[in-house]
């Protein structure tokens, strides 16, 4: 379940919607009133469907799933590249590039390309056999690809799933999702479709602290469906998983293995010095006996 509380939703603003006659009539249902001119969400129904769509993202990731996290607008691209990276899913927080599932054959050769321009040395002129010009124009591409597809260089096939802010703003790559049959997970405001999605967020999507807090929120999701994946695999031997360990994972797995064997030498130590106290007490006793044995012959 999610770990969210309704005081933390509040401080984060996300019941706030959009104006009166900015709103979309399906968004009725999760609206639960209107002050100053402002709808006011119902948190306790946002709530719900983040528990479910909490369960979806996690189940997803379990079961070898990659999750595309998209904001490209300015408020949700910090948290979207932060969160997206901490558990190593792709992610688009810049400019949305039409085909981007639909032709995702295209957009992988432009992958290839960057991953080919990110391996020259555009200082090295001698080496490279190319003028000053060419390696400016070649690091201007690399730089231009970087900003595009950066976020999906290692995304190898279509995603999983997608967690998506503001449905409005990211209305093409909804679009492609569907047409992929890929569901969707979004923070959806007053004034959009809330049918346009399968797991619809009620909640502003355009304040900062709402949108990373959501971000973060769904990133546990993912986190949680790796740890699950990770005990799955340990199960199975040679059975290897779609996407790599994120690096929180690894140092946690790592820490875990560091403090058993803390607790292994620990044991050890004492182990040997009891043996040790062992042996001592039995050369304690036998040359007791020793002395004992001694004093009866001299008194004979």
């Amino acid at each position: 379940m999610a770990q969210i509380t309704m005081s933390e939703m509040l401080k984060a603003g996300l019941q706030f919607g959009h104006q009166t006659r900015r709103w979309n009539p399906k968004m009725k249902q999760y609206i639960l009133t209107e002050r100053n001119g402002i709808y006011i969400i119902n948190l306790f129904k946002t709530l719900d469907l983040i528990d479910v769509a909490y369960d979806f993202i996690k189940t997803t990731v379990a079961h070898n799933g990659t999750v595309l996290f998209v904001g490209t607008k300015k408020q949700a691209q910090e948290a979207i590249k932060t969160q997206a990276t901490r558990v190593n899913m792709p992610y688009v927080s810049e400019r949305w590039l039409g085909g981007m599932l639909t032709n995702f054959q295209t957009v992988s050769k432009r992958v290839t390309r960057l991953k080919e321009l990110e391996e020259m040395d555009f200082s090295d002129v001698h080496g490279s056999g190319l003028t000053k010009k060419e390696l400016l124009l070649l690091e201007r591409e690399k730089d231009k690809l970087e900003k595009q597809l950066g976020g999906i260089r290692n995304m190898n096939r279509t995603p999983s799933a997608m967690f998506v802010v503001d449905v409005n703003k990211e209305a093409l790559a909804v679009e492609e999702a569907h047409k992929l049959g890929i569901p969707v997970v979004a923070i959806v405001d007053t004034n959009a479709d809330p049918e346009t999605v399968e797991y619809p967020i009620p909640a502003n999507d355009d304040a900062i602290r709402g949108i990373e807090l959501l971000t973060t929120l769904f990133a546990d999701a993912v986190a949680e469906g790796l740890l699950e994946r990770s005990g799955k695999s340990a199960q199975s031997e040679g059975t290897s998983t779609e996407q790599p360990m994120a690096a929180w994972e690894k140092e946690l797995l790592e820490n875990t293995d560091r403090e058993n064997a803390v607790v292994t030498e620990s044991a050890v130590l004492k182990d040997d010095e009891a043996e040790g106290a062992s042996s001592e007490a039995a050369r304690s006793d036998a040359h007791f006996e020793a002395s004992q044995a001694e004093q009866d012959t001299e008194s004979k």
